[in-house]
């Protein structure tokens, strides 16, 4: 007898993104069951309920979808998943708050794919700044960018006091170094530009990051990225659809926020495809967002 597939999507807001349920429905979940408000304290109750309730070797057609705003949350909630195991009672479960972790994997493999093509390098010892970096699509474009071997900035529009946070927690969770940088006034982001060799710009929709006047005094710029798909552009002059072309006054190419959400839908597709295809239970983050990333990116 098949059994149905069945993923519970978790979130402590008070509603289930509609994207990630059509994701999952899409991706070919036969059920796909929100569940809103949820503490990381209601975690391991409702896992075991999940894993509980079908015999061991079901665990694979039953999977664990953990939504939210909050990467950290995210990644607490996920650590509280794999902690409710009980083998061989164990099921798969995927993390991916606000689509930030397809996202930002997406973003950095597209970057890293035109470092590789227009300037024959990668990402390791990469000048990269990060605007937005207190979002939470900033926060794991930042530790994926990182982990990869980039010198990262990361550029607080409020000031340096919320950043240098984020950069102290991403140092003791993940081990990695990035720097905080003020990026509260247009002299504060030209002197962060004219300084950096990537530049991502993960800010909220509709509000404009980068100037031309910005990009065009940076001599050493070669990548610009944005995620921002909502006019006005985060990065000024850089086209949503842009897959690498030159981007004005700069020596600089392009990737726009079409060519960076057609690869994050793919990944979050891909990534659901084989949590439902697998033949053991599996456990998903950014980083394995970012392996698959890496593959569909081109």
């Amino acid at each position: 007898m098949s059994r149905k597939t069945i993923l519970h999507m978790l979130t402590p807001l008070r509603h289930m993104s509609p994207f990630d349920v059509n994701m999952a429905l899409d991706a070919g979940f036969d059920a796909a069951i929100p569940y809103t408000e949820v503490g990381l304290a209601d975690i391991g109750n409702l896992v075991q309920d999940a894993i509980f309730s079908r015999p061991p070797d079901a665990g694979v057609a039953t999977g664990i979808f953990i939504a939210g705003k909050d990467a950290p949350l995210a990644l607490d909630m996920l650590g509280a998943a794999k902690k409710a195991m009980v083998p061989p009672f164990e099921v798969s479960v995927f993390a991916d708050p606000a689509g930030s972790f397809t996202t930002a994997a997406a973003m950095v493999a597209k970057v890293e794919k035109a470092l590789i093509k227009h300037h024959d390098r990668g990402l390791a010892g990469t000048a990269v700044a990060v605007f937005g970096a207190t979002g939470v699509v900033g926060y794991c474009t930042a530790v994926i960018a990182a982990s990869e071997g980039a010198n990262v900035t990361i550029v607080g529009h409020d000031g340096i006091d919320r950043v240098a946070d984020i950069a102290a927690s991403i140092k003791e969770r993940f081990g990695v170094v990035v720097e905080p940088a003020d990026g509260s006034t247009d002299a504060y982001k030209t002197a962060i530009v004219r300084a950096t060799e990537v530049v991502l710009a993960a800010a909220k929709a509709g509000v404009q990051v980068l100037s031309k006047a910005q990009l065009g005094s940076a001599g050493g710029l070669l990548v610009a990225a944005d995620v921002n798909a909502v006019p006005p552009a985060g990065i000024e002059g850089l086209k949503v659809n842009a897959n690498g072309e030159p981007l004005d006054a700069t020596q600089a190419v392009g990737i726009g926020p079409l060519s960076i959400g057609n690869v994050k839908y793919k990944t979050q597709a891909g990534l659901f495809e084989q949590m439902i295809k697998a033949k053991k239970p599996v456990v998903y983050d950014f980083r394995d967002a970012f392996t698959l990333a890496r593959e569909l990116a081109k």
